[in-house]
């Protein structure tokens, strides 16, 4: 009994401990990301003082942004999350303060001057630099470090999108593909939350998407078909979104000129794509996104079926060539735009399929299924949820072993035929399919042709029948 009584006093301590850790984190990082936000928002609204299109600006941004990088913090170079998973990983959570204000004025001069990227990145890695420097600051061990830099990037993305719950599962979630951390999901959730609730008191506001999808579409076998083909759909764009911005990246480096001066080429042909085909494509893209959630396509803007390849390409070459910020937003917009293009395939329902590719690439990019159902949940209510399921986890298994973020470490496998490397991070895990399993696949495929056939056979058996019997018929008449 007395054992019993000692073990839930711990419990009651620990549990008490991260109540107030985790809520003081959430509120102090609640309180710089908003400041990330709000200077963000005043550096785009400023654009209008310029005397060129402010997109004319993009080169020099993106030499400017590898120069602070380069200069002052390497760890605050590419998409914010991805270092701080790596960081996690590899460092104990540790992360460098001058990360902080490096991300903070490099994301403003990418996004200030169109670079195709989104705030959440940099807003995640800006929480998870505060948490770092407090840890080290109080001396938390290593194993408390690391607790409260996942705070950190949960806290960081409950501020910047609003979503409390799925922020919190979303740095939980995107660590290891295929395992929950449960022994930090308190924390990450009262941090979340605590962020969430001091960004709506500083003035934050936040947009969501109540759509009532369960008034305007019927509950029916067809339409849950469509969404397993979406699944599949989504999947396959959430790969080629992956393989699209790590072969640019490569690219960009092989290319054997000055770092400035690539930056400063990429930066042109984005100005060229932009004269192009407009500029929807540049910065965050929240005006294409919110018009692909109109039912009715006479109340929108038109949406070209290639939009999603566009953004991707976009922002592959900022990323790419060293603008700074996140993949996130530009994913939201690529998941938006497809479903767009999907549910013009069949002629209906375009809110619903935009909404159902939102959150569903970003289930598939970035491993997430759990925190992109939630978050669907939270954006466009609880009619969606069974419909957002399905296809987030499809798309989810459909992407494969692969991800935006590259440092997860991966727990898990995709298929029964297929041998991975578990304990490895994404980049360095082999994949392959054994001899037995070859055959294993082989079988399968013929079992199911086999029976085709028969089945095919079997109908051309039943045609022959019915026109011996009409032949038969009309001799009897005669």
């Amino acid at each position: 009994m007395k054992k019993h009584l000692l073990e839930q006093s711990i419990i009651l301590y620990s549990v008490s401990k991260w109540l107030i850790i985790s809520t003081l984190i959430g509120i102090v990082i609640g309180a710089i990301v908003t400041l990330f936000v709000n200077l963000l928002q005043i550096a785009e609204d400023s654009r209008s003082l310029l005397i060129i299109p402010y997109y004319y600006t993009l080169p020099f941004a993106l030499m400017l942004t590898i120069y602070l990088v380069k200069t002052f913090a390497p760890n605050a170079k590419g998409h914010g999350t991805e270092k701080v998973i790596e960081a996690v990983h590899k460092n104990n959570g540790k992360i460098d303060i001058a990360v902080m204000p490096v991300k903070l004025i490099a994301t403003i001069l990418t996004i200030f001057a169109g670079g195709s990227v989104g705030k959440e990145g940099p807003g995640a890695q800006i929480g998870a630099g505060a948490a770092s420097f407090i840890a080290d600051l109080f001396k938390f061990s290593n194993e408390n470090r690391k607790t409260l830099v996942i705070c950190g990037i949960s806290a960081g993305f409950a501020t910047v999108f609003g979503t409390p719950i799925s922020g919190a599962i979303f740095g939980v979630e995107v660590l290891i593909v295929g395992i929950i951390m449960y022994n930090v999901l308190l924390p990450s959730f009262i941090a979340g939350f605590a962020a969430f609730t001091t960004a709506r008191f500083l003035g934050m506001d936040y947009t969501y998407f109540n759509m009532r999808f369960s008034q305007s579409i019927d509950l029916e076998i067809t339409l849950i078909l469509k969404v397993v083909l979406a699944g599949i759909f989504f999947g396959l764009i959430s790969d080629f979104f992956i393989t699209f911005l790590k072969r640019t990246e490569r690219g960009i480096k092989k290319i054997k000129l000055n770092v400035y001066l690539k930056a400063f080429i990429a930066g042109l042909i984005i100005i060229i794509l932009t004269e192009i085909f407009g500029q929807s494509y540049l910065g965050l893209g929240l005006d294409t996104i919110n018009n692909s959630f109109f039912s009715d396509k006479s109340l929108s803007e038109e949406i070209p079926w290639y939009a999603f390849i566009l953004k991707t390409i976009f922002t592959a070459l900022t990323l790419g060539a060293g603008g700074s910020g996140g993949v996130l937003t530009p994913i939201f917009f690529v998941g938006a735009t497809s479903g767009n293009f999907f549910a013009s395939i069949w002629g209906s329902d375009f809110a619903f399929f935009s909404a159902i590719g939102f959150v569903s690439v970003l289930a598939g990019a970035a491993n997430a299924p759990i925190a992109a159902i939630i978050m669907a949940v939270e954006l466009f209510g609880l009619e969606i949820a069974p419909y957002a399921a399905i296809s987030c986890v499809i798309s989810f298994l459909v992407t494969g072993h692969r991800s935006v973020f590259p440092s997860q470490i991966l727990k898990m496998k995709k298929s029964e035929f297929l041998n991975v490397q578990m304990g490895e991070d994404i980049n360095h895990t082999s994949i392959d399919i054994s001899n037995e399993n070859k055959r294993r696949f082989i079988e399968l495929q013929r079992k199911i042709l086999s029976r085709t056939k028969s089945k095919r056979n079997y109908k051309l058996k039943d045609k022959k029948e019915i026109q011996e019997f009409k032949k038969e018929e009309k001799k009897d008449k005669k």
